[in-house]
């Protein structure tokens, strides 16, 4: 039975989540790092939501909150040269990506063990590297819309992957280490139950 007490503690859980994957994503301009760009819990959030919000719109919501939330204080106060105005919304198709990464983590995660999360997060990196990087060629903007333009966008965006990568597998090593820790020591504190 759900005590008053325990739901706080599970949205407690879900607002650190959120909190966190926020301010990771501000870390790079803010201290002007380039080399932490999307070096952020963003993927391992989604995979984790994914795989343990019993609701599926709490599945979508941490990461999709975080992502909304961060983009707009990196759009209107880091990168407000790029915008006429206030960005509401930005760049729909990382959005779309993160949805995605969500649907299929749901399957993908149905049981959770270790290789299947390593797998997982494997997956969700080089989907967001593949479908974001295709979306800024497309756009047609920053690069040639041949096959070495495509090529050209692809390469450029490799140190990026790198951290995506890393970061994905650190940050789903630490969530999905941390909730079977919970589960184990605290299993009142569980923040969902598929059968739920």
């Amino acid at each position: 039975m759900m005590t008053e007490k325990t739901l706080n503690v599970r949205w407690g859980v879900v607002f650190l989540i959120v909190l966190c994957t926020l301010l990771s994503r501000l870390i790079a301009p803010a201290t002007g790092i380039n080399e932490l760009y999307n070096f952020s819990p963003l993927g391992a959030t989604a995979l984790f939501g994914a795989a343990y919000f019993a609701r599926p719109w709490m599945a979508f919501a941490a990461p999709l909150l975080s992502l909304w939330v961060s983009n707009l204080l990196l759009d209107n106060v880091f990168f407000s040269q790029h915008y006429d105005g206030f960005s509401w919304f930005s760049n729909w198709e990382v959005y779309a990506v993160f949805a995605l990464i969500i649907v299929l983590g749901k399957y993908l995660l149905v049981k959770v063990n270790a290789s299947r999360v390593i797998l997982a997060s494997l997956f969700s990196s080089v989907l967001f590297f593949l479908l974001t990087n295709f979306a800024v060629w497309q756009s047609g903007s920053l690069y040639a819309p041949t096959s070495a333009g495509l090529a050209a966008c692809y390469t450029a965006a490799l140190p990026f992957f790198k951290n995506t990568l890393q970061s994905d597998l650190l940050f789903s090593g630490l969530l999905f280490s941390g909730m079977e820790w919970v589960k184990r020591s605290y299993p009142g504190l569980v923040i969902l139950q598929k059968s739920a």
